[in-house]
Protein backbone atom coordinates (compact mmCIF):
# COMPACT_ATOMS: atom_id res chain seq x y z
CA UNK A 1 0.00 0.00 0.00
CA UNK A 2 1.41 3.46 -0.98
CA UNK A 3 1.08 6.47 1.39
CA UNK A 4 -1.91 7.94 -0.56
CA UNK A 5 -3.52 4.77 -0.38
CA UNK A 6 -2.99 4.94 3.22
CA UNK A 7 -3.98 8.22 3.67
CA UNK A 8 -7.21 7.43 1.92
CA UNK A 9 -7.27 4.52 4.26
CA UNK A 10 -6.98 6.77 7.81
CA UNK A 11 -9.24 9.48 6.23
CA UNK A 12 -11.74 6.88 5.97
CA UNK A 13 -11.25 5.46 9.40
CA UNK A 14 -11.34 9.13 10.64
CA UNK A 15 -7.62 8.87 11.70
CA UNK A 16 -6.91 12.90 10.20
CA UNK A 17 -3.59 13.23 11.84
CA UNK A 18 -2.39 10.47 10.66
CA UNK A 19 -3.62 10.73 7.08
CA UNK A 20 -2.38 13.81 7.07
CA UNK A 21 1.27 12.68 7.69
CA UNK A 22 0.67 10.54 5.43
CA UNK A 23 -0.03 12.98 2.42
CA UNK A 24 2.55 15.12 3.84
CA UNK A 25 5.00 12.14 2.86
CA UNK A 26 3.08 11.99 -0.80
CA UNK A 27 4.34 15.85 -1.35
CA UNK A 28 7.34 14.66 -0.85
CA UNK A 29 8.00 12.57 -3.81
CA UNK A 30 4.78 14.41 -5.71
CA UNK A 31 5.00 17.73 -4.80
CA UNK A 32 1.91 18.87 -7.07
CA UNK A 33 -0.24 15.81 -6.08
CA UNK A 34 -4.07 17.28 -5.57
CA UNK A 35 -5.62 14.88 -3.08
CA UNK A 36 -2.30 15.17 -0.93
CA UNK A 37 -2.15 19.68 -1.46
CA UNK A 38 -5.77 19.83 -0.36
CA UNK A 39 -5.53 17.55 2.44
CA UNK A 40 -2.51 19.06 4.06
CA UNK A 41 -3.62 22.72 2.87
CA UNK A 42 -6.95 21.68 4.67
CA UNK A 43 -4.77 21.09 7.62
CA UNK A 44 -2.92 23.90 7.42
CA UNK A 45 -6.14 26.10 7.66
CA UNK A 46 -7.53 24.49 10.73
CA UNK A 47 -3.64 25.15 12.54
CA UNK A 48 -4.50 28.38 11.87
CA UNK A 49 -1.75 28.76 9.48
CA UNK A 50 -3.93 30.77 6.96
CA UNK A 51 -0.50 31.46 4.54
CA UNK A 52 0.30 27.90 4.40
CA UNK A 53 -2.88 26.87 3.22
CA UNK A 54 -3.41 29.47 0.48
CA UNK A 55 0.05 28.44 -0.88
CA UNK A 56 -0.75 24.92 -0.82
CA UNK A 57 -4.26 24.98 -2.25
CA UNK A 58 -3.37 27.44 -5.01
CA UNK A 59 -0.65 25.07 -6.27
CA UNK A 60 -3.32 22.47 -6.49
CA UNK A 61 -5.76 25.03 -8.85
CA UNK A 62 -3.21 25.46 -10.78
CA UNK A 63 -2.50 21.81 -11.14
CA UNK A 64 -6.09 20.66 -11.71
CA UNK A 65 -8.17 23.89 -11.79
CA UNK A 66 -11.01 21.11 -12.84
CA UNK A 67 -11.39 20.21 -8.81
CA UNK A 68 -14.58 21.61 -7.60
CA UNK A 69 -13.28 20.64 -3.96
CA UNK A 70 -10.23 22.21 -4.29
CA UNK A 71 -11.66 25.59 -5.20
CA UNK A 72 -13.83 25.12 -2.30
CA UNK A 73 -11.25 24.97 -0.32
CA UNK A 74 -9.43 27.35 -1.55
CA UNK A 75 -12.44 29.84 -0.84
CA UNK A 76 -12.22 28.89 2.90
CA UNK A 77 -9.10 29.82 2.64
CA UNK A 78 -9.20 33.09 1.24
CA UNK A 79 -12.47 33.62 3.28
CA UNK A 80 -10.15 32.92 6.75
CA UNK A 81 -7.93 35.77 4.99
CA UNK A 82 -10.68 38.11 5.00
CA UNK A 83 -9.89 38.29 0.88
CA UNK A 84 -13.56 38.33 0.52
CA UNK A 85 -13.64 39.30 -3.25
CA UNK A 86 -11.64 35.88 -3.86
CA UNK A 87 -13.59 33.81 -1.57
CA UNK A 88 -16.52 34.76 -3.32
CA UNK A 89 -15.02 34.14 -7.13
CA UNK A 90 -13.18 30.45 -5.51
CA UNK A 91 -16.76 29.84 -4.48
CA UNK A 92 -18.80 30.75 -7.95
CA UNK A 93 -15.60 28.79 -9.54
CA UNK A 94 -16.44 25.75 -7.41
CA UNK A 95 -20.50 25.80 -8.02
CA UNK A 96 -19.69 26.07 -11.56
CA UNK A 97 -17.35 23.12 -11.64
CA UNK A 98 -19.75 20.76 -9.61
CA UNK A 99 -23.24 22.48 -9.36
CA UNK A 100 -24.52 20.06 -6.60
CA UNK A 101 -21.36 20.86 -4.34
CA UNK A 102 -24.25 22.43 -2.15
CA UNK A 103 -21.91 23.24 1.21
CA UNK A 104 -19.70 25.64 -1.55
CA UNK A 105 -23.21 27.53 -2.11
CA UNK A 106 -23.58 27.45 1.94
CA UNK A 107 -20.27 28.94 2.37
CA UNK A 108 -20.94 31.61 -0.18
CA UNK A 109 -23.88 32.58 1.69
CA UNK A 110 -22.15 33.01 5.20
CA UNK A 111 -19.93 35.51 3.09
CA UNK A 112 -22.78 37.41 1.89
CA UNK A 113 -23.51 37.62 5.46
CA UNK A 114 -19.90 38.19 6.91
CA UNK A 115 -19.96 41.81 4.12
CA UNK A 116 -23.56 42.60 5.53
CA UNK A 117 -25.57 41.82 2.38
CA UNK A 118 -28.39 40.50 3.96
CA UNK A 119 -30.67 39.80 1.15
CA UNK A 120 -28.12 38.22 -0.71
CA UNK A 121 -27.49 35.69 2.60
CA UNK A 122 -30.63 34.67 3.09
CA UNK A 123 -31.09 33.86 -0.75
CA UNK A 124 -27.97 32.07 -0.84
CA UNK A 125 -28.67 30.36 2.37
CA UNK A 126 -32.05 29.40 1.07
CA UNK A 127 -30.86 27.64 -2.23
CA UNK A 128 -28.02 25.75 -0.75
CA UNK A 129 -30.85 24.44 1.73
CA UNK A 130 -33.22 23.91 -1.05
CA UNK A 131 -30.89 22.48 -3.40
CA UNK A 132 -29.67 19.85 -0.63
CA UNK A 133 -33.16 19.03 0.72
CA UNK A 134 -34.12 18.07 -2.90
CA UNK A 135 -31.81 15.26 -2.76
CA UNK A 136 -32.96 14.14 0.71
CA UNK A 137 -29.78 15.97 2.66
CA UNK A 138 -29.79 18.79 5.23
CA UNK A 139 -33.17 17.51 6.20
CA UNK A 140 -32.10 16.56 10.06
CA UNK A 141 -28.94 15.78 12.11
CA UNK A 142 -29.45 12.56 10.20
CA UNK A 143 -29.14 13.23 7.00
CA UNK A 144 -26.37 16.20 7.64
CA UNK A 145 -22.79 15.44 8.13
CA UNK A 146 -21.84 15.96 11.52
CA UNK A 147 -19.09 18.83 10.45
CA UNK A 148 -22.07 20.67 8.55
CA UNK A 149 -24.58 20.66 11.49
CA UNK A 150 -24.04 24.00 12.83
CA UNK A 151 -23.79 25.59 9.68
CA UNK A 152 -26.67 24.43 8.30
CA UNK A 153 -28.94 25.31 11.76
CA UNK A 154 -27.87 28.98 11.15
CA UNK A 155 -28.57 28.70 7.75
CA UNK A 156 -32.16 27.59 8.53
CA UNK A 157 -32.45 29.85 11.25
CA UNK A 158 -31.48 33.01 9.34
CA UNK A 159 -33.37 32.13 6.80
CA UNK A 160 -36.61 31.70 8.91
CA UNK A 161 -36.06 35.23 10.57
CA UNK A 162 -35.47 37.01 7.83
CA UNK A 163 -38.47 35.24 6.06
CA UNK A 164 -40.64 35.94 9.14
CA UNK A 165 -39.67 39.95 9.17
CA UNK A 166 -40.73 40.26 5.68
CA UNK A 167 -43.95 38.58 6.18
CA UNK A 168 -44.66 40.73 9.60
CA UNK A 169 -43.77 43.80 8.19
CA UNK A 170 -46.72 43.08 5.09
CA UNK A 171 -49.11 41.70 7.72
CA UNK A 172 -48.65 44.61 10.53
CA UNK A 173 -51.47 47.50 8.41
CA UNK A 174 -53.70 45.02 8.97
CA UNK A 175 -53.10 43.93 11.86
CA UNK A 176 -53.93 47.67 13.10
CA UNK A 177 -56.68 47.45 10.91
CA UNK A 178 -58.16 44.77 11.61
CA UNK A 179 -56.86 43.31 15.05
CA UNK A 180 -54.85 39.98 15.30
CA UNK A 181 -57.62 37.72 15.33
CA UNK A 182 -58.85 38.39 11.82
CA UNK A 183 -55.06 37.46 10.69
CA UNK A 184 -55.10 34.15 12.69
CA UNK A 185 -55.26 31.91 9.63
CA UNK A 186 -53.53 33.98 7.70
CA UNK A 187 -50.70 33.60 10.49
CA UNK A 188 -50.97 30.16 10.37
CA UNK A 189 -50.28 29.52 6.88
CA UNK A 190 -47.07 31.06 6.83
CA UNK A 191 -45.80 29.38 9.70
CA UNK A 192 -46.69 26.15 7.77
CA UNK A 193 -44.74 27.61 5.04
CA UNK A 194 -41.81 27.74 6.49
CA UNK A 195 -42.07 24.67 8.21
CA UNK A 196 -42.39 25.99 11.59
CA UNK A 197 -45.85 24.20 11.98
CA UNK A 198 -46.60 20.93 10.03
CA UNK A 199 -50.05 21.14 8.14
CA UNK A 200 -52.53 19.06 9.19
CA UNK A 201 -54.66 18.32 6.28
CA UNK A 202 -58.77 18.07 6.67
CA UNK A 203 -58.57 15.60 3.81
CA UNK A 204 -55.11 13.63 3.40
CA UNK A 205 -56.16 13.64 -0.44
CA UNK A 206 -54.81 17.59 -0.39
CA UNK A 207 -51.42 18.09 -1.61
CA UNK A 208 -50.56 21.87 -2.45
CA UNK A 209 -47.54 22.09 -3.73
CA UNK A 210 -46.68 25.78 -2.66
CA UNK A 211 -49.15 26.64 0.20
CA UNK A 212 -51.71 25.55 2.32
CA UNK A 213 -54.23 27.74 3.84
CA UNK A 214 -55.72 26.45 7.05
CA UNK A 215 -59.20 26.59 8.13
CA UNK A 216 -61.25 26.00 4.81
CA UNK A 217 -63.02 22.86 4.20
CA UNK A 218 -61.78 20.59 1.92
CA UNK A 219 -63.91 19.01 -0.63
CA UNK A 220 -62.83 17.83 -4.52
CA UNK A 221 -65.95 19.53 -5.67
CA UNK A 222 -67.41 22.76 -4.22
CA UNK A 223 -70.97 23.66 -4.20
CA UNK A 224 -71.33 26.66 -7.21
CA UNK A 225 -73.86 28.18 -5.45
CA UNK A 226 -71.18 29.17 -2.47
CA UNK A 227 -70.28 31.91 -5.37
CA UNK A 228 -73.77 33.78 -6.61
CA UNK A 229 -71.76 35.48 -9.88
CA UNK A 230 -72.00 32.09 -11.44
CA UNK A 231 -75.18 31.97 -12.07
CA UNK A 232 -75.09 34.97 -14.44
CA UNK A 233 -72.06 33.33 -15.97
CA UNK A 234 -73.53 30.25 -16.88
CA UNK A 235 -76.74 32.41 -18.34
CA UNK A 236 -74.08 34.11 -20.58
CA UNK A 237 -72.89 30.66 -21.87
CA UNK A 238 -74.00 31.26 -25.99
CA UNK A 239 -72.23 34.34 -25.91
CA UNK A 240 -69.33 32.84 -24.60
CA UNK A 241 -69.32 29.86 -27.09
CA UNK A 242 -70.19 32.41 -29.69
CA UNK A 243 -66.95 34.36 -29.38
CA UNK A 244 -64.97 31.03 -28.75
CA UNK A 245 -66.37 29.50 -32.33
CA UNK A 246 -65.07 32.34 -34.34
CA UNK A 247 -61.39 32.11 -32.24
CA UNK A 248 -61.22 28.41 -33.07
CA UNK A 249 -60.29 28.25 -36.80
CA UNK A 250 -57.46 30.43 -36.26
CA UNK A 251 -53.98 29.83 -34.12
CA UNK A 252 -54.18 33.88 -33.97
CA UNK A 253 -54.09 34.24 -29.72
CA UNK A 254 -53.62 30.43 -29.52
CA UNK A 255 -50.86 29.28 -26.58
CA UNK A 256 -49.40 25.69 -25.85
CA UNK A 257 -50.18 25.32 -21.74
CA UNK A 258 -47.02 23.79 -21.50
CA UNK A 259 -44.15 25.93 -22.81
CA UNK A 260 -41.35 23.19 -22.49
CA UNK A 261 -41.42 20.14 -24.07
CA UNK A 262 -40.59 17.68 -21.65
CA UNK A 263 -42.85 18.68 -19.47
CA UNK A 264 -45.21 18.01 -21.95
CA UNK A 265 -44.20 15.23 -22.04
CA UNK A 266 -44.50 14.35 -18.69
CA UNK A 267 -48.16 15.50 -18.36
CA UNK A 268 -49.79 14.66 -21.37
CA UNK A 269 -50.56 11.43 -23.33
CA UNK A 270 -52.72 10.93 -26.43
CA UNK A 271 -54.62 7.58 -27.87
CA UNK A 272 -54.77 7.85 -31.88
CA UNK A 273 -52.40 10.59 -32.06
CA UNK A 274 -50.29 13.24 -30.29
CA UNK A 275 -51.98 14.96 -27.64
CA UNK A 276 -52.67 18.77 -27.81
CA UNK A 277 -52.97 21.13 -25.20
CA UNK A 278 -53.33 24.58 -25.64
CA UNK A 279 -55.28 27.62 -25.01
CA UNK A 280 -57.02 31.45 -25.57
CA UNK A 281 -55.70 33.21 -22.96
CA UNK A 282 -57.64 35.86 -21.01
CA UNK A 283 -55.25 35.71 -17.91
CA UNK A 284 -51.68 34.16 -18.14
CA UNK A 285 -50.23 34.64 -14.19
CA UNK A 286 -52.34 37.22 -13.54
CA UNK A 287 -51.18 38.89 -16.73
CA UNK A 288 -54.08 40.63 -19.16
CA UNK A 289 -54.25 39.04 -22.80
CA UNK A 290 -55.58 42.33 -24.60
CA UNK A 291 -55.80 41.16 -27.80
CA UNK A 292 -57.73 37.80 -26.80
CA UNK A 293 -59.90 40.28 -24.47
CA UNK A 294 -60.93 42.76 -27.13
CA UNK A 295 -62.11 39.59 -29.65
CA UNK A 296 -64.08 38.36 -26.95
CA UNK A 297 -65.71 41.11 -25.54
CA UNK A 298 -68.71 38.94 -23.95
CA UNK A 299 -66.68 37.18 -21.86
CA UNK A 300 -64.44 39.68 -21.00
CA UNK A 301 -67.32 41.52 -19.91
CA UNK A 302 -68.78 37.93 -17.86
CA UNK A 303 -65.10 37.46 -16.11
CA UNK A 304 -65.15 41.37 -14.91
CA UNK A 305 -67.78 40.43 -12.84
CA UNK A 306 -66.16 37.00 -11.13
CA UNK A 307 -64.32 37.03 -7.75
CA UNK A 308 -60.95 36.10 -9.58
CA UNK A 309 -58.44 34.96 -7.65
CA UNK A 310 -55.94 38.48 -9.05
CA UNK A 311 -52.14 38.39 -7.35
CA UNK A 312 -50.00 40.24 -9.54
CA UNK A 313 -47.58 37.63 -11.23
CA UNK A 314 -49.61 34.85 -10.40
CA UNK A 315 -53.17 34.71 -11.32
CA UNK A 316 -55.45 34.39 -12.15
CA UNK A 317 -55.27 31.81 -14.71
CA UNK A 318 -57.89 32.05 -17.23
CA UNK A 319 -58.67 30.52 -20.91
CA UNK A 320 -60.40 28.99 -23.51
CA UNK A 321 -58.74 25.30 -22.49
CA UNK A 322 -58.59 23.37 -25.85
CA UNK A 323 -57.87 19.18 -25.86
CA UNK A 324 -57.37 17.88 -29.27
CA UNK A 325 -58.74 14.85 -29.57
CA UNK A 326 -57.51 11.34 -27.67
CA UNK A 327 -55.88 14.17 -25.37
CA UNK A 328 -55.40 12.54 -21.27
CA UNK A 329 -54.16 15.29 -18.93
CA UNK A 330 -52.31 13.36 -16.02
CA UNK A 331 -52.92 13.73 -12.49
CA UNK A 332 -50.67 16.47 -10.60
CA UNK A 333 -52.17 18.92 -8.06
CA UNK A 334 -52.10 22.65 -7.80
CA UNK A 335 -50.14 25.19 -5.44
CA UNK A 336 -52.99 26.44 -2.99
CA UNK A 337 -55.98 26.07 -1.80
CA UNK A 338 -56.79 29.71 -1.45
CA UNK A 339 -57.98 29.20 -5.13
CA UNK A 340 -60.72 27.53 -7.10
CA UNK A 341 -60.36 26.53 -10.39
CA UNK A 342 -63.62 26.21 -12.32
CA UNK A 343 -64.75 25.03 -16.06
CA UNK A 344 -67.72 26.71 -18.18
CA UNK A 345 -67.64 23.42 -20.56
CA UNK A 346 -68.45 24.74 -23.96
CA UNK A 347 -67.76 21.97 -26.41
CA UNK A 348 -68.35 18.69 -25.06
CA UNK A 349 -68.23 15.78 -27.05
CA UNK A 350 -68.64 11.84 -26.01
CA UNK A 351 -66.17 10.48 -24.22
CA UNK A 352 -65.14 13.25 -21.80
CA UNK A 353 -64.23 13.75 -18.20
CA UNK A 354 -62.25 15.44 -15.15
CA UNK A 355 -61.52 13.53 -11.80
CA UNK A 356 -60.80 15.27 -8.77
CA UNK A 357 -59.74 13.28 -5.94
CA UNK A 358 -60.56 10.28 -7.62
CA UNK A 359 -63.95 11.35 -7.67
CA UNK A 360 -65.36 11.33 -11.52
CA UNK A 361 -67.41 14.37 -12.94
CA UNK A 362 -68.70 14.66 -16.78
CA UNK A 363 -68.80 17.84 -17.52
CA UNK A 364 -72.67 19.22 -19.63
CA UNK A 365 -72.71 22.28 -21.21
CA UNK A 366 -73.09 25.36 -20.05
CA UNK A 367 -73.02 23.97 -16.34
CA UNK A 368 -70.01 25.31 -14.14
CA UNK A 369 -67.86 22.73 -12.26
CA UNK A 370 -66.08 24.25 -9.09
CA UNK A 371 -63.21 22.09 -7.77
CA UNK A 372 -59.73 22.23 -5.45
CA UNK A 373 -57.26 21.43 -7.55
CA UNK A 374 -54.66 20.64 -4.32
CA UNK A 375 -56.43 17.30 -5.14
CA UNK A 376 -54.58 15.03 -7.16
CA UNK A 377 -56.69 15.54 -10.75
CA UNK A 378 -56.88 15.16 -14.20
CA UNK A 379 -58.69 15.25 -17.27
CA UNK A 380 -59.41 13.64 -20.32
CA UNK A 381 -60.97 13.24 -24.15
CA UNK A 382 -61.61 9.99 -25.13
CA UNK A 383 -63.80 11.44 -28.35
CA UNK A 384 -62.88 12.08 -32.07
CA UNK A 385 -63.59 15.68 -32.04
CA UNK A 386 -62.25 19.27 -30.15
CA UNK A 387 -63.07 19.22 -26.36
CA UNK A 388 -63.08 22.93 -24.59
CA UNK A 389 -64.06 24.17 -21.66
CA UNK A 390 -63.28 27.65 -20.19
CA UNK A 391 -61.06 27.24 -17.24
CA UNK A 392 -60.83 30.58 -14.11
CA UNK A 393 -59.43 30.63 -11.14
CA UNK A 394 -61.78 32.56 -8.23
CA UNK A 395 -60.61 32.79 -4.37
CA UNK A 396 -61.69 30.33 -2.51
CA UNK A 397 -65.00 31.57 -0.70
CA UNK A 398 -64.69 30.66 2.52
CA UNK A 399 -61.79 32.45 2.52
CA UNK A 400 -62.84 36.11 4.35
CA UNK A 401 -61.95 39.82 2.49
CA UNK A 402 -59.21 40.63 5.00
CA UNK A 403 -57.45 37.47 4.32
CA UNK A 404 -57.78 37.85 0.00
CA UNK A 405 -56.58 41.47 0.72
CA UNK A 406 -53.69 40.39 2.70
CA UNK A 407 -53.15 36.81 0.04
CA UNK A 408 -52.80 39.07 -2.19
CA UNK A 409 -49.51 40.78 -1.35
CA UNK A 410 -48.34 37.57 0.60
CA UNK A 411 -48.41 35.33 -1.95
CA UNK A 412 -46.45 37.78 -4.59
CA UNK A 413 -43.56 37.83 -1.82
CA UNK A 414 -43.84 34.60 -1.33
CA UNK A 415 -43.37 33.96 -5.41
CA UNK A 416 -40.58 36.56 -5.51
CA UNK A 417 -38.69 35.41 -2.93
CA UNK A 418 -38.44 31.90 -4.92
CA UNK A 419 -37.64 33.59 -7.96
CA UNK A 420 -34.80 35.40 -6.05
CA UNK A 421 -33.91 32.00 -4.41
CA UNK A 422 -33.67 30.16 -8.25
CA UNK A 423 -31.58 32.89 -9.60
CA UNK A 424 -28.79 32.72 -7.40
Amino acid sequence: MNAAEQGHLLLKQGKAKEAEAAFRRVLEGEPDHVEALNVVGLAALRDGDIDGALELLKRAAKVDGAQALTHLHLGRAYAAAFELEAAEAAYATALARKPELHVARLHLAELHEKRGDTVRAVLTYARALNDAQAEGRWLNEATTPAALHRAVDHAQQFVRERRLAGFAEILEPFVRQHGRGALRRVEQAVRIHLHMEQPSFPDPRQKPTFLFFPGLPATPYLDKGLIPEIEDLEARTDDIRSELQALLPSAEGRERVFHDGELEKENLRGLATPPSWNGYYFFRHGERRSDNCAACPKTTAALDALPLARVRGHGPEVLFSVFSPGTHLLPHCGVTNTRVTSHLPLMIPENCALRVGGEEHHWREGEVVVFDDTYDHEAWNRSSRTRVVMIFDMWNPFLTHVERAVLTELVVAMGEFRAGVEAV
